[in-house]
């Protein structure tokens, strides 16, 4: 189907992937990044320095409809936002300034280790017994972390602070609206000079198809995370990061 040379059957299956990748992250509150850039790499066959690229303009876009749908739902906690706002935005400029010393593909797969004993640690949780939920104390050094994170592994914002806000016993569906709001300001910050060098242009083919279904889904997602049972949220969590964090390992060791 072609609108004036616009190829719209081309755009279906980036459509999918963003539609796909949004749902799991809007609902979970991570998995974004991961799950588009391994479709687009694995299944469409995108080399993997595009496709980081056009994950990380579709992000800058995706996260702002989330945190809006996640506001309306009543999944945001204001003051867990705010504590993490700051730190999550001064550790992702910082590492995006060391970025260029760190050789990040080393250190990846010792960070993608210890989220994965994380995700098995939070699925034991919630297969074992019903969570208690209780203020998290560590969380402005927990965002710094996060955000330095995310702009030095090239993700990671999600699946760092979700994971360890819920070890904490924080509730999971306002952890998972709060993480995935600050995420917009992170992902902005961190993204602001890299897209004012790829310029307009490049919102443009495979990278509005994952635009167009990222935004369709940030709705549903979190639609989801406020009628999902908690202790089924801390399973649905455990098990996405446990297989994300082994597939990262496989990738970079395998």
């Amino acid at each position: 189907m072609e609108f004036s040379g616009f190829d719209l059957s081309a755009l279906l299956p980036f459509i999918a992937v963003g539609f796909a990748a949004q749902l799991v992250d809007g609902a979970l509150g991570m998995a974004f990044g991961v799950i588009s850039n391994t479709l687009l790499v694995a299944v469409l066959g995108v080399p993997p320095a595009l496709a980081s690229q056009r994950v990380h303009v579709v992000e800058c876009f995706t996260t702002a409809t989330s945190g809006i749908s996640h506001l309306l739902h009543g999944n945001i906690d204001r003051r867990l936002f705010f504590r993490l706002l700051v730190p999550g935005v001064i550790g992702g400029v910082t590492g995006a300034y060391v970025l260029t010393s760190l050789d990040a593909s080393v250190v990846k797969p010792f960070v993608l280790l210890y989220l994965a004993s994380i995700g098995l640690y939070i699925l034991w949780r919630g297969l074992r017994e019903a969570p208690r939920v209780r203020d998290p104390r560590y969380i402005a050094p927990l965002g710094l972390f996060g955000g330095f994170l995310d702009a030095v592994g090239g993700g990671g914002w999600g699946p760092g602070v979700t994971s360890n806000l819920l070890i904490q016993g924080a509730d999971p569906r306002k952890v998972i609206g709060t993480v995935n709001s600050v995420e917009f300001f992170l992902t902005v910050s961190v993204s602001a000079a890299f897209i004012w060098h790829l310029g307009i242009a490049d919102v443009a083919g495979a990278t509005l198809g994952l635009l167009m279904g990222g935004i369709v889904a940030a709705p549903i997602g979190a639609y989801a995370a406020k009628r999902f049972n908690p202790r089924h949220l801390l399973v649905l969590v455990g098990g996405v990061l446990t297989l994300t964090s082994a597939y990262g390992i496989w990738h970079a060791w395998g």
